[in-house]
């Protein structure tokens, strides 16, 4: 069974990246009630780990289930352990649209960074 929690003390959401979610289920048609947003780590990529950020309406016996206004946003233990610290944001600037993954554990990222290692 997952666990399920208010906050997330590993992870930090910014408020822009909460916004750019929300509004991105709301386009979609995705319903708030059954679909959520899963964050992740998978092996792969040039530096050995990628992030993974996706909407999803499974949950796992490993996930953890956090309620961050009005959003679920839900992690598998084994992806906390390397996100551990991080801050997700939202980035709109002239070099780019698209969440940040500003993790203190990436002792190596590549260019494009979606790739990291620890």
């Amino acid at each position: 069974m997952p666990e399920i929690t208010t906050e997330l003390s590993e992870i930090t959401i910014t408020e822009k990246a909460l916004n750019e979610a929300r509004k991105i289920l709301e386009e979609n048609k995705l319903d708030p009630n059954e679909y959520f947003l899963r964050i992740g780590v998978k092996g792969g990529g040039c530096s050995g780990f990628v992030y993974s950020l996706a909407f999803d309406n499974k949950l796992r016996d490993n996930d953890r289930v956090i309620y961050s206004q009005n959003l679920r946003v839900v992690v598998d233990t084994k992806s906390l352990f390397y996100l551990n610290g991080t801050v997700l944001d939202y980035s709109d600037g002239l070099m780019g649209r698209g969440f940040v993954f500003n993790n203190p554990n990436a002792t190596r990222t590549c260019g494009c960074g979606s790739s990291f290692s620890v």
